[in-house]
């Protein structure tokens, strides 16, 4: 039976409706925010992988172009590979939620949200949350929510919860929060250099505003949600942990300590190994089944000796493994115009991470194009990051980005957004590429610092300097314990990863994920006090190495050049089927095809800009020249020298420049009557003409005999 719930949330109307759609999902709800559509189907597998070491868990955002009333580009017209705005909504999505599924539970979960119909106004990817959170909240699949989430704009000194496009593009922060009743546990922002305590209100505010939602899903959970299954786990004898204990608890303590990560990870490693093929010793007669399932859980009770004695050293002791204080940096390194034929490189070092990144500029005709829900269709500034298995001395996957190479590219790309200059300013398409060479924890912020050395040594005017750093969470009870960039280790065993990014004005970006319930006011509050004193330690490192961005862009970059013409005239510059512009860039160029890696770039905007690029100046002036000549506009009344270049029985047609050609007729040869045209003048004669007007079909006209000064002037074959 269909039931329909609904909420009034800042003026929009929030519909949950559920019983009618999906019905054989284990927990489904459609959600109407508005004139947004999402239907979020969940399910769990009736087996689980007890000998798996993670959750499977996956959560997909399906965007239809439907829901736009779109059909979609390229050859076959359906729906491809998900766009990075469906990978990052999912992986916003999931955040918040994994932390909350039960340690040991191991059945599969897929959530599916399939975005029906969008209202610009009304976020679909917030929709999604809080139909994910409602369909497994309301399923039997255990699950410590419900979560949701809010997005949160400052416009003229004010917050403004779930802010439409409009208010969006007026607003100073861009934040979206999620969380459950008690706390946030998950934060993603990008923001225009706003002041801490501004952001902290933010999040608080954004809390307040997720109690309401949880209540509203609460109260729908309450009426028709299921009893929670009953799922299959490991059970570990007290005897197995305190042998284990035992045994490994010292060594495990003392490999944590070890400063070099490669070789503290070799000894963690050594230590298990040990333990592991003791075990497999004692217990070699058993069937294999039986021993695979003996050592997982030996396994698993040495994780949690690892976890423990790791937050011992930290909580308890206030040590790090490396030594450094809780709120110290690594060492750090830099280094720019690494590579010698890219518009701009930068090498970023901070202790054993590393990002090489590589700026290039391209025309504003070479910008992504999107092909998605949201309102913009393309983007002329793009970062992009990679990440090697060679970087951890691992071997792995290649290929496309996965969904955390394009998270981590988009986190530094928010960053790095907020001090880009605007089009006008800087008419360029801007790409950097983050190629990490080493990885121990925090290397996206490692890509924003290394990106914003590269954006300077490329010459781009960015508004100011921007580093970031991660900040890490340890609790043990009641106690806690902030760290200042951190490695792999602390991310891995630690309880928060806490990325903030800004200049010396402010912050720019931020990201945090948990892996606890929630944190509160007063950690984020030290946690962003803490990150604020590291980031203007690294600037003053980055300012060292490039004070400000060059004056001039490198000598292998396009330059440019950009000048106005009348836009009716744009048409003309293109000429019918793009032959007049194919026509200029191969003449000015001297190459035989458009395509040609020396071929001129010319984009033509709407309002009349015209913008040319290319490394040779003599080249872009020749090609503003051919423009210029093609749109000047002829004035009626004024007298110019033109060339004969066809003759007809009517009269001839000259030409004032090349793509401005106009006829004087017959009758305005001469002062005297002309029988025949060759008898005044000749193919490539040289000749004074004086315009007077446009026909009916809007074609110019000129006349020899108005340029003539009086009667008494006549041509040389007048004269014989």
């Amino acid at each position: 039976m269909k039931k329909v719930y609904e909420l009034e949330f800042h003026g929009k109307k929030i519909v949950v409706e559920h019983g009618e759609m999906a019905k054989q999902a284990t927990g489904s709800v459609l959600v109407r925010y508005g004139d947004t559509v999402v239907l979020a189907a969940a399910v769990v597998n009736k087996n689980a992988n007890l000998l798996s070491d993670f959750f499977p868990l996956t959560v997909n955002y399906q965007e239809k172009l439907y829901s736009v009333g779109k059909i979609p580009g390229g050859f076959i017209k359906r729906e491809g590979r998900p766009t990075d705005n469906a990978t990052l909504a999912a992986r916003m999505i999931d955040r918040p939620m994994r932390p909350l599924f039960p340690s040991d539970f191991k059945n599969e979960v897929q959530i599916i949200n399939t975005v029906l119909s969008v209202d610009q106004d009304c976020s679909p990817e917030l929709t999604a949350m809080l139909a994910s959170s409602l369909a497994v909240s309301i399923s039997k699949i255990p699950f410590d929510g419900p979560i949701a989430g809010v997005k949160i704009g400052y416009v003229n000194d004010k917050y403004v919860v779930n802010p439409n496009p409009e208010q969006l593009e007026n607003s100073v922060l861009d934040l979206t929060v999620a969380g459950t009743k008690e706390a946030i546990n998950m934060v993603e922002s990008s923001a225009k250099q706003v002041e801490e305590e501004i952001m902290l209100e933010g999040l608080m505010t954004a809390h307040k505003e997720i109690k309401k939602l949880i209540q509203f899903e609460q109260e729908i959970i309450d009426d028709i949600g299921e009893e929670k299954m009953e799922y299959e786990h490991l059970e570990i004898s007290e005897e197995m942990k305190e042998r284990i204990e035992s045994l490994a608890t010292k060594k495990m303590d003392k490999a944590l300590r070890i400063k070099d990560k490669l070789k503290m990870q070799e000894a963690v490693e050594n230590v298990k190994e040990e333990i592991l093929s003791l075990y497999e010793t004692e217990n070699e007669n058993e069937k294999e089944d039986e021993l695979k399932e003996l050592l997982t859980k030996v396994s698993m009770v040495l994780s949690d000796i690892e976890y423990r004695c790791f937050r011992q050293i930290v909580v308890k002791e206030h040590k790090r493994a490396d030594g450094r204080k809780m709120d110290e940096i690594r060492p750090l390194s830099t280094d720019i115009d690494i590579l010698p034929r890219t518009h701009g490189s930068a090498l970023f070092t901070r202790g054993q991470t590393q990002s090489l990144s590589v700026t290039t500029l391209g025309a504003l005709g070479e910008h992504q194009i999107l092909d998605g829900l949201s309102l913009e269709d393309g983007k002329r500034f793009m970062l992009h990051y990679n990440f090697p298995q060679f970087s951890v001395g691992e071997t792995g996957r290649y290929g496309a980005p996965g969904r955390r190479e394009i998270g981590h590219g988009a986190l530094g790309e928010k960053a790095l957004l907020q001090v880009i200059p605007s089009e006008e300013e800087f008419p360029y398409t801007i790409r950097v590429v983050s190629e990490i060479l080493e990885s121990n924890g925090s290397s996206s912020q490692a890509s924003i610092c290394a990106g914003c050395m590269s954006l300077m040594a490329a010459g781009v005017p960015i508004k100011a300097p921007v580093a970031g750093i991660a900040m890490g969470l340890i609790t043990d009870g009641d106690d806690y314990t902030i760290l200042t960039d951190i490695q792999g280790m602390e991310d891995h065993l630690g309880d928060m990863d806490f990325k903030v990014a800004g200049t010396e004005n402010g912050i720019c970006a931020l990201q945090m994920d948990i892996k606890i319930k929630g944190v509160t006011k007063e950690i984020l509050k030290e946690a962003l006090a803490q990150a604020k004193k590291a980031r203007l330690q690294i600037l003053k490192v980055i300012k060292k190495q490039i004070k400000e961005p060059r004056k001039e862009v490198s000598k292998y970059a396009p330059k440019m050049e950009t000048f106005m013409i009348n836009p009716m005239k744009i048409k003309d510059v293109i000429g019918r089927g793009g032959e007049m512009i194919t026509k200029i860039i191969c003449e000015a160029s001297n190459v035989t095809d458009v395509n040609n890696i020396n071929a001129v770039k010319v984009d033509l905007e709407d309002d009349g800009r015209v913008i040319i690029y290319h490394t040779d100046k003599e080249i872009i002036e020749k090609t503003k020249k051919m423009i210029e000549d093609i749109t000047r506009e002829v004035e009626e009344g004024k007298i110019y020298e033109a060339k004969v270049v066809k003759i007809e029985d009517f009269g001839c047609f000259v030409q004032l420049w090349p793509g401005c050609e106009g006829m004087v007729h017959i009758s305005k040869l001469s002062h005297d009557r002309v029988e025949k045209v060759e008898d005044v003048v000749h193919l490539g004669d040289e000749i004074l003409v004086k315009a007077i007007g446009t026909d009916k079909k809007g074609r110019l006209n000129f006349s020899r005999k108005d340029a003539l000064p009086n009667r008494v002037r006549k041509t040389k074959k007048e004269e014989k």
